[in-house]
């Protein structure tokens, strides 16, 4: 079973994928930190940094993955067609 579940595209999203090197994925509610870290780094082959979670007010929860390497997130994105 999948904990991530798909790439967002918001305007913010792609802000800090641009300044940040962050990447803002949905992910299930029941996703623990520790999991999507795992599973980006299975999934993608890049050093993830860190985690953060939010539970958005939709009921939904997002991750927003910061990884070590510069340019990443950009790398990525355009790989998963997010820009």
């Amino acid at each position: 079973m999948a904990v991530v579940l798909y790439a967002l595209a918001s305007e913010k999203a792609v802000s800090i994928i641009e300044r940040e090197n962050k990447l803002t994925l949905a992910v299930q509610k029941s996703a623990t930190k520790n999991e999507i870290k795992a599973e980006v780094e299975k999934n993608y082959g890049h050093k993830v940094k860190r985690v953060n979670v939010l539970n958005t007010p939709q009921g939904g929860k997002k991750a927003i993955v910061a990884f070590e390497k510069p340019g990443v997130a950009l790398e990525l994105a355009s790989k998963l067609k997010v820009i």
